[in-house]
């Protein structure tokens, strides 16, 4: 197959890799003068962990092609779009009459109602995912992070289509899991809620790594407020009962579980210690505090984490105008 990952981000590169070495021809769309700027590799230093519990090194140099410009006419058969979530709908506007033939992966965190954030693509041929990977790069332009054995698939309530059919099979292929939702929808607002509540803790340390039971307790409290704030956008809880158990749980006994898992399990660790990017932790949480003061939901534990993501105090760099391209 035919792939194009749209823009060098870490989960782009990190998953270009792994479906290149599975025997897909991967590119990169990046933007005019970034191909001479990045150079023809990536370097890589990866902890994957898809057929190793606590993961395999990888430490490589990876030759790369760019391509800094799409064609309507172009013979890609799959476009995989993952950026900042605040840079998906110019991101989306511009792919969408460049799609050509092929399916659109939507592999990215979004808050936006999803058909909403899609609209400007075409309908039938977008797929929803989600990735089980982390990381960064660091100073040195070297790509840290950790490629996780599973990857999340979903519909907004249909049967699958073909062309998702065929995207999975993509990606089991090249030795991932897929775990299933069929309201992906609700999905997505779970998972940025548990982020706004992690980082109501982290970005007060100024950091992922490193948070202790107590903070993790209080990310935990932070994302039990935060689930009536999902439900007010329509998510039926009850329908995610499986990836709400760690926060419905006594907190006494999933605090220190988690902390430990962060901490001591290597390719969480990997992915705690090698994020380099604290403006989207901030604008999770700003998004988030911005919706629930819109729907008149209360959510105190956000509030008062207000000051470390605060747009006037700390800026909006992912926010700056021109184009949100790669």
């Amino acid at each position: 197959m035919k792939i194009l990952m749209f823009g060098r981000g870490v989960i782009g590169a990190m998953y270009g890799w792994a479906l290149e070495r599975a025997g897909h021809h991967v590119e990169f769309f990046v933007r005019p003068g970034r191909a001479a700027e990045y150079g023809g590799t990536i370097d890589l230093e990866v902890l994957d962990a898809r057929r190793r519990p606590w993961g395999k090194r990888v430490t490589e140099s990876w030759p790369v092609t760019y391509r800094e410009t799409l064609e309507p006419d172009h013979d890609f058969d799959l476009i995989v779009l993952s950026v900042q979530h605040y840079n998906f709908a110019e991101a989306a506007a511009f792919l969408g009459p460049r799609a050509s033939g092929a399916t659109v992966l939507v592999f990215n965190n979004l808050w936006v109602e999803p058909l909403t954030a899609t609209e400007a693509l075409p309908a039938d041929q977008v797929a929803w995912g989600f990735p089980g990977a982390g990381g960064g790069f660091g100073d040195d332009g070297v790509l840290r992070g950790s490629l996780l054995p599973v990857v999340f698939f979903g519909t907004l309530d249909r049967p699958q289509t073909a062309r998702e059919q065929a995207v999975r099979q993509v990606f089991r292929e090249a030795g991932f899991r897929i775990t299933e939702s069929s309201d992906f929808r609700g999905w997505l607002s779970i998972h940025f809620v548990q982020n706004a509540g992690l980082h109501t803790q982290s970005l007060k340390r100024g950091s992922l790594s490193g948070l202790t039971p107590g903070d993790v307790r209080e990310a935990l409290l932070a994302t039990r407020e935060l689930l009536a704030l999902v439900e007010a956008r329509g998510v039926d809880l009850r329908r995610h009962r499986g990836e709400l158990m760690p926060f419905k749980a006594p907190v006494r006994l999933a605090a220190p579980a988690m902390a430990w898992f962060f901490k001591h399990f290597p390719p969480m660790r990997v992915v705690m210690e090698a994020h380099a990017n604290p403006e989207e932790l901030r604008a999770v949480c700003r998004d988030t505090l911005a919706e629930a003061r819109r729907l008149g939901v209360e959510v105190p534990r956000l509030e008062a984490a207000e000051p470390y993501f605060d747009a006037q105090r700390h800026g909006s760099a992912g926010r700056q105008p021109g184009p949100a391209l790669p």
